[in-house]
Protein backbone atom coordinates (compact mmCIF):
# COMPACT_ATOMS: atom_id res chain seq x y z
CA UNK A 1 0.00 0.00 0.00
CA UNK A 2 1.28 3.43 -0.89
CA UNK A 3 1.61 5.50 2.29
CA UNK A 4 -0.57 8.27 0.84
CA UNK A 5 -3.44 5.98 -0.16
CA UNK A 6 -6.69 7.08 1.52
CA UNK A 7 -7.84 4.47 4.01
CA UNK A 8 -11.32 4.31 2.50
CA UNK A 9 -9.83 3.19 -0.82
CA UNK A 10 -7.88 0.27 0.65
CA UNK A 11 -8.94 -3.34 0.17
CA UNK A 12 -7.87 -4.42 3.65
CA UNK A 13 -8.10 -8.15 2.97
CA UNK A 14 -5.91 -7.85 -0.13
CA UNK A 15 -3.44 -5.60 1.67
CA UNK A 16 -3.18 -8.10 4.53
CA UNK A 17 -2.50 -10.91 2.07
CA UNK A 18 0.19 -8.81 0.34
CA UNK A 19 1.94 -8.10 3.64
CA UNK A 20 1.82 -11.78 4.57
CA UNK A 21 3.51 -12.63 1.26
CA UNK A 22 6.22 -10.03 1.93
CA UNK A 23 6.74 -11.59 5.37
CA UNK A 24 7.49 -14.89 3.68
CA UNK A 25 10.15 -13.17 1.55
CA UNK A 26 11.67 -11.24 4.47
CA UNK A 27 11.35 -13.45 7.58
CA UNK A 28 13.71 -11.13 9.48
CA UNK A 29 10.98 -8.45 9.25
CA UNK A 30 8.03 -10.77 9.85
CA UNK A 31 7.09 -9.13 13.14
CA UNK A 32 6.49 -5.66 11.71
CA UNK A 33 4.87 -7.01 8.55
CA UNK A 34 2.49 -9.43 10.25
CA UNK A 35 1.43 -6.82 12.81
CA UNK A 36 0.43 -4.57 9.92
CA UNK A 37 -1.31 -7.49 8.23
CA UNK A 38 -3.22 -8.22 11.43
CA UNK A 39 -4.32 -4.58 11.61
CA UNK A 40 -5.73 -4.86 8.10
CA UNK A 41 -7.49 -8.12 9.02
CA UNK A 42 -9.13 -6.29 11.92
CA UNK A 43 -10.17 -3.41 9.65
CA UNK A 44 -11.62 -5.95 7.22
CA UNK A 45 -13.72 -7.36 10.05
CA UNK A 46 -11.91 -10.69 10.11
CA UNK A 47 -10.86 -10.66 13.75
CA UNK A 48 -10.25 -14.43 14.02
CA UNK A 49 -7.73 -14.15 11.17
CA UNK A 50 -6.02 -11.29 13.01
CA UNK A 51 -5.80 -13.42 16.15
CA UNK A 52 -4.27 -16.22 14.07
CA UNK A 53 -1.52 -13.82 12.93
CA UNK A 54 -0.81 -12.71 16.50
CA UNK A 55 -0.62 -16.38 17.56
CA UNK A 56 1.65 -17.11 14.61
CA UNK A 57 4.12 -14.55 15.89
CA UNK A 58 3.87 -15.65 19.52
CA UNK A 59 4.49 -19.34 18.76
CA UNK A 60 7.02 -18.78 15.98
CA UNK A 61 9.94 -19.73 18.21
CA UNK A 62 11.96 -16.73 16.98
CA UNK A 63 12.84 -13.83 19.25
CA UNK A 64 10.31 -11.03 18.95
CA UNK A 65 11.41 -7.43 19.31
CA UNK A 66 8.29 -6.59 21.31
CA UNK A 67 6.30 -9.64 22.49
CA UNK A 68 4.33 -7.48 24.94
CA UNK A 69 3.04 -5.39 22.05
CA UNK A 70 1.88 -8.50 20.18
CA UNK A 71 0.08 -9.78 23.28
CA UNK A 72 -1.54 -6.40 23.88
CA UNK A 73 -2.85 -6.23 20.33
CA UNK A 74 -4.12 -9.79 20.61
CA UNK A 75 -5.96 -8.97 23.84
CA UNK A 76 -7.57 -5.87 22.35
CA UNK A 77 -8.66 -7.82 19.29
CA UNK A 78 -10.02 -10.76 21.29
CA UNK A 79 -12.20 -8.54 23.45
CA UNK A 80 -13.77 -7.01 20.34
CA UNK A 81 -15.27 -10.31 19.24
CA UNK A 82 -16.44 -11.78 22.51
CA UNK A 83 -13.37 -13.33 24.15
CA UNK A 84 -13.39 -11.05 27.19
CA UNK A 85 -12.04 -13.55 29.73
CA UNK A 86 -9.00 -14.42 27.62
CA UNK A 87 -8.38 -10.75 26.88
CA UNK A 88 -8.48 -9.86 30.59
CA UNK A 89 -6.04 -12.66 31.40
CA UNK A 90 -3.58 -11.35 28.80
CA UNK A 91 -3.96 -7.78 30.10
CA UNK A 92 -3.27 -8.94 33.66
CA UNK A 93 -0.16 -10.73 32.41
CA UNK A 94 1.12 -7.61 30.68
CA UNK A 95 0.60 -5.51 33.79
CA UNK A 96 2.48 -8.08 35.86
CA UNK A 97 5.36 -8.21 33.36
CA UNK A 98 5.62 -4.37 33.43
CA UNK A 99 7.17 -3.82 29.96
CA UNK A 100 9.35 -0.75 29.48
CA UNK A 101 7.78 0.09 26.12
CA UNK A 102 4.80 2.48 26.35
CA UNK A 103 2.88 1.00 23.38
CA UNK A 104 1.54 -2.18 25.09
CA UNK A 105 0.39 -0.10 28.07
CA UNK A 106 -1.51 2.32 25.83
CA UNK A 107 -3.25 -0.50 23.96
CA UNK A 108 -4.43 -2.44 27.00
CA UNK A 109 -5.46 0.68 28.94
CA UNK A 110 -7.46 2.01 25.98
CA UNK A 111 -9.03 -1.41 25.52
CA UNK A 112 -10.25 -1.29 29.12
CA UNK A 113 -11.45 2.28 28.63
CA UNK A 114 -13.37 1.43 25.45
CA UNK A 115 -15.29 -1.24 27.36
CA UNK A 116 -16.19 1.21 30.16
CA UNK A 117 -13.73 -0.29 32.63
CA UNK A 118 -12.68 3.20 33.67
CA UNK A 119 -11.25 2.36 37.08
CA UNK A 120 -9.14 -0.44 35.62
CA UNK A 121 -8.05 1.81 32.75
CA UNK A 122 -7.03 4.50 35.23
CA UNK A 123 -5.03 2.01 37.29
CA UNK A 124 -3.29 0.73 34.14
CA UNK A 125 -2.43 4.20 32.82
CA UNK A 126 -1.17 5.22 36.26
CA UNK A 127 0.95 2.10 36.69
CA UNK A 128 2.57 2.74 33.31
CA UNK A 129 3.18 6.44 33.95
CA UNK A 130 4.81 5.76 37.31
CA UNK A 131 6.96 3.00 35.85
CA UNK A 132 8.16 4.89 32.79
CA UNK A 133 8.16 8.54 33.83
CA UNK A 134 9.13 8.72 37.50
CA UNK A 135 12.20 10.95 37.67
CA UNK A 136 11.98 11.89 33.97
CA UNK A 137 12.11 15.64 33.38
CA UNK A 138 11.06 15.59 29.72
CA UNK A 139 8.73 12.71 28.76
CA UNK A 140 9.67 11.01 25.46
CA UNK A 141 7.15 11.48 22.69
CA UNK A 142 6.17 7.81 22.81
CA UNK A 143 4.90 8.24 26.38
CA UNK A 144 2.60 11.18 25.61
CA UNK A 145 -0.42 8.92 24.83
CA UNK A 146 -0.08 7.49 28.35
CA UNK A 147 -0.30 10.93 29.91
CA UNK A 148 -3.16 12.00 27.64
CA UNK A 149 -5.07 8.75 28.16
CA UNK A 150 -4.72 9.00 31.93
CA UNK A 151 -5.88 12.63 31.83
CA UNK A 152 -8.90 11.66 29.70
CA UNK A 153 -9.97 8.83 32.00
CA UNK A 154 -9.56 10.97 35.11
CA UNK A 155 -11.81 13.65 33.58
CA UNK A 156 -14.47 11.01 32.98
CA UNK A 157 -14.09 9.83 36.56
CA UNK A 158 -14.32 13.38 37.90
CA UNK A 159 -10.89 13.24 39.55
CA UNK A 160 -9.07 16.44 40.44
CA UNK A 161 -5.84 17.34 38.66
CA UNK A 162 -2.61 15.91 40.01
CA UNK A 163 1.07 16.24 39.08
CA UNK A 164 0.79 13.79 36.17
CA UNK A 165 -2.16 15.74 34.74
CA UNK A 166 -0.04 18.87 34.94
CA UNK A 167 2.71 17.07 33.05
CA UNK A 168 0.19 16.03 30.39
CA UNK A 169 -0.85 19.67 30.02
CA UNK A 170 2.79 20.71 29.63
CA UNK A 171 3.45 18.38 26.67
CA UNK A 172 0.08 19.00 24.97
CA UNK A 173 0.54 21.14 21.84
CA UNK A 174 -2.95 21.47 20.31
CA UNK A 175 -4.60 24.91 20.58
CA UNK A 176 -7.51 23.41 22.56
CA UNK A 177 -6.66 22.43 26.12
CA UNK A 178 -6.83 18.86 27.37
CA UNK A 179 -9.53 19.86 29.84
CA UNK A 180 -11.71 20.95 26.92
CA UNK A 181 -10.90 17.92 24.77
CA UNK A 182 -11.58 15.51 27.62
CA UNK A 183 -14.61 17.25 29.12
CA UNK A 184 -17.35 14.57 29.43
CA UNK A 185 -20.03 17.25 29.20
CA UNK A 186 -18.86 18.71 25.91
CA UNK A 187 -20.97 16.29 23.91
CA UNK A 188 -24.04 17.99 25.37
CA UNK A 189 -23.17 21.15 23.46
CA UNK A 190 -23.84 19.31 20.19
CA UNK A 191 -27.53 19.69 20.97
CA UNK A 192 -27.21 23.42 21.45
CA UNK A 193 -29.02 25.87 19.17
CA UNK A 194 -26.37 28.52 19.83
CA UNK A 195 -24.16 28.86 16.67
CA UNK A 196 -21.16 30.02 18.72
CA UNK A 197 -21.30 26.94 20.94
CA UNK A 198 -21.64 24.63 17.93
CA UNK A 199 -18.69 26.30 16.18
CA UNK A 200 -16.55 25.91 19.31
CA UNK A 201 -17.46 22.23 19.54
CA UNK A 202 -16.61 21.68 15.86
CA UNK A 203 -13.18 23.24 16.48
CA UNK A 204 -12.62 20.90 19.42
CA UNK A 205 -13.65 17.86 17.40
CA UNK A 206 -11.39 18.86 14.50
CA UNK A 207 -8.43 19.18 16.86
CA UNK A 208 -9.14 15.82 18.45
CA UNK A 209 -9.65 14.17 15.05
CA UNK A 210 -6.30 15.55 13.92
CA UNK A 211 -4.61 13.99 16.94
CA UNK A 212 -6.29 10.64 16.29
CA UNK A 213 -5.33 10.70 12.60
CA UNK A 214 -1.73 11.32 13.56
CA UNK A 215 -1.82 8.45 16.04
CA UNK A 216 -3.40 6.08 13.54
CA UNK A 217 -0.83 6.94 10.88
CA UNK A 218 2.17 6.09 13.06
CA UNK A 219 2.66 2.54 11.81
CA UNK A 220 2.55 3.73 8.19
CA UNK A 221 5.12 6.50 7.75
CA UNK A 222 5.63 8.48 4.57
CA UNK A 223 9.28 7.62 4.10
CA UNK A 224 12.06 9.35 2.16
CA UNK A 225 14.97 7.23 0.95
CA UNK A 226 18.46 8.03 2.25
CA UNK A 227 21.70 6.47 1.00
CA UNK A 228 24.87 6.56 3.15
CA UNK A 229 27.91 7.96 1.31
CA UNK A 230 29.55 4.59 0.53
CA UNK A 231 26.26 3.02 -0.58
CA UNK A 232 25.44 5.96 -2.82
CA UNK A 233 28.89 5.82 -4.42
CA UNK A 234 28.44 2.10 -5.10
CA UNK A 235 24.93 2.69 -6.47
CA UNK A 236 26.07 5.43 -8.86
CA UNK A 237 28.98 3.34 -10.09
CA UNK A 238 26.86 0.22 -10.66
CA UNK A 239 23.92 2.07 -12.23
CA UNK A 240 25.06 5.26 -14.00
CA UNK A 241 21.48 6.02 -15.04
CA UNK A 242 20.76 6.94 -11.43
CA UNK A 243 23.43 9.67 -11.42
CA UNK A 244 20.78 12.08 -12.68
CA UNK A 245 18.67 11.22 -9.63
CA UNK A 246 21.66 11.61 -7.29
CA UNK A 247 24.17 14.16 -8.72
CA UNK A 248 26.26 14.11 -5.53
CA UNK A 249 26.13 12.91 -1.95
CA UNK A 250 25.89 16.45 -0.56
CA UNK A 251 23.02 17.29 -2.90
CA UNK A 252 21.29 14.02 -1.96
CA UNK A 253 21.36 14.99 1.73
CA UNK A 254 20.13 18.52 1.03
CA UNK A 255 17.34 17.25 -1.23
CA UNK A 256 16.25 14.69 1.36
CA UNK A 257 15.96 17.29 4.13
CA UNK A 258 14.19 19.71 1.77
CA UNK A 259 11.67 17.04 0.75
CA UNK A 260 10.92 16.22 4.38
CA UNK A 261 10.41 19.87 5.26
CA UNK A 262 8.17 20.42 2.25
CA UNK A 263 5.99 17.45 3.23
CA UNK A 264 5.83 18.71 6.82
CA UNK A 265 4.82 22.21 5.72
CA UNK A 266 2.02 20.74 3.58
CA UNK A 267 0.60 19.03 6.67
CA UNK A 268 1.75 15.48 5.97
CA UNK A 269 2.01 13.69 9.35
CA UNK A 270 4.36 10.97 10.55
CA UNK A 271 7.31 11.44 8.24
CA UNK A 272 10.23 9.04 8.27
CA UNK A 273 13.60 8.26 6.73
CA UNK A 274 14.61 4.82 5.45
CA UNK A 275 18.23 3.92 4.74
CA UNK A 276 18.97 1.97 1.58
CA UNK A 277 21.75 -0.49 0.75
CA UNK A 278 22.75 -1.62 -2.72
CA UNK A 279 22.35 -5.39 -2.07
CA UNK A 280 18.91 -4.83 -0.56
CA UNK A 281 17.90 -2.60 -3.45
CA UNK A 282 19.10 -5.11 -6.02
CA UNK A 283 17.18 -7.90 -4.31
CA UNK A 284 14.06 -5.74 -4.29
CA UNK A 285 14.47 -4.94 -7.99
CA UNK A 286 14.81 -8.64 -8.76
CA UNK A 287 11.65 -9.43 -6.79
CA UNK A 288 9.80 -6.78 -8.81
CA UNK A 289 11.25 -7.97 -12.13
CA UNK A 290 12.63 -4.48 -12.81
CA UNK A 291 16.13 -3.27 -13.66
CA UNK A 292 17.82 -1.51 -10.69
CA UNK A 293 18.72 1.40 -12.95
CA UNK A 294 15.05 2.34 -13.29
CA UNK A 295 14.58 5.44 -11.12
CA UNK A 296 10.83 4.83 -10.81
CA UNK A 297 11.68 1.85 -8.60
CA UNK A 298 13.21 4.04 -5.87
CA UNK A 299 9.94 5.25 -4.25
CA UNK A 300 8.61 1.68 -4.23
CA UNK A 301 11.80 0.52 -2.53
CA UNK A 302 11.39 3.23 0.12
CA UNK A 303 7.76 2.23 0.70
CA UNK A 304 8.73 -1.43 1.11
CA UNK A 305 11.47 -0.57 3.61
CA UNK A 306 8.93 1.45 5.57
CA UNK A 307 6.47 -1.45 5.48
CA UNK A 308 9.20 -3.65 6.90
CA UNK A 309 9.50 -1.35 9.90
CA UNK A 310 12.78 0.24 8.80
CA UNK A 311 11.67 3.88 8.97
CA UNK A 312 13.14 6.29 11.53
CA UNK A 313 10.82 9.11 12.58
CA UNK A 314 11.54 12.62 11.28
CA UNK A 315 12.27 15.09 12.72
CA UNK A 316 14.39 13.40 15.39
CA UNK A 317 13.56 14.21 18.99
CA UNK A 318 15.44 17.02 20.69
CA UNK A 319 19.09 16.12 21.15
CA UNK A 320 18.84 12.96 19.01
CA UNK A 321 21.36 12.19 16.28
CA UNK A 322 20.73 13.47 12.77
CA UNK A 323 19.14 11.07 10.29
CA UNK A 324 22.07 11.51 7.88
CA UNK A 325 24.45 9.44 10.02
CA UNK A 326 26.93 12.24 10.70
CA UNK A 327 26.87 11.49 14.43
CA UNK A 328 25.98 15.07 15.28
CA UNK A 329 22.72 16.13 16.89
CA UNK A 330 20.00 16.92 14.37
CA UNK A 331 19.71 20.50 15.65
CA UNK A 332 23.41 21.04 14.91
CA UNK A 333 23.33 19.27 11.54
CA UNK A 334 20.46 19.22 9.02
CA UNK A 335 18.05 20.64 11.57
CA UNK A 336 20.13 23.77 12.06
Amino acid sequence: MRPDTPAENVDHASEAARLERIAELYPEDAEALLLRAAAHRELAGDRPAATALYDRLLVSGTGLDNPALVRALKASNLWEYGHEAEARAIIDGIRTASPRDPAPWVIVAESLESHDELEQAHETFTQAVRLLLTGVTEPPRATHPLLFGRHRVRRMLGAVHDEWDALADSVHTLPITLDELHDPKRVWSLGSENPAELEAEISRLRAELGAYRQALSRPFPVAILHWPADELAELREAYPALAQEYPSYEEHLATTEAALRELASSGTPNLGVVTGTVPSYEAFAASEGTAPGDATLLPQYATTLAARGRAVAWPPERGAACWCGSGRAYGECHGA
